[in-house]
C-alpha cells in the first residue's frame, strides 16, 4: 500500500512531470515504453523523498523535522548573539 504523501505526489503536477521524464528516460534505456504505472512506482521508490525535500521543504517527515530541530538547537547553543557597540 502506498503512503499518503506518495499518493498526494501523484496529484502534484510537477511531480507527475518528473515521473513522465523518468518514464521517458527509462523507456529510452530499454527500447520500449515502460508505462506510467511502472515509472511512477520506480520514481516514487528512488527519487520521491529527495524531490519532496527540495520542492516541498515545509512538508517534512517527522524523522527529518526532528533532526532539523536538533540541528537548530545545537547551532544556536554554539553561537552566542553578538551585540553592536553603542
Amino acid at each position: 500500500m502506498m503512503s499518503n504523501s506518495k499518493e498526494k505526489l501523484l496529484k502534484n503536477k510537477k511531480a507527475v512531470e518528473e515521473i513522465n521524464r523518468h518514464r521517458w528516460i527509462e523507456s529510452e534505456k530499454i527500447g520500449h515504453d515502460i508505462g506510467f504505472e511502472t515509472a511512477s512506482g520506480d520514481w516514487l521508490e528512488k527519487f520521491s523523498s529527495a524531490w519532496m525535500q527540495y520542492h516541498m521543504p515545509n512538508r517534512k517527515t517527522s524523522a527529518s523535522s526532528s533532526k532539523s530541530a536538533k540541528r537548530k538547537t545545537a547551532t544556536s547553543a554554539k553561537t552566542p548573539k553578538q551585540t553592536k557597540p553603542s
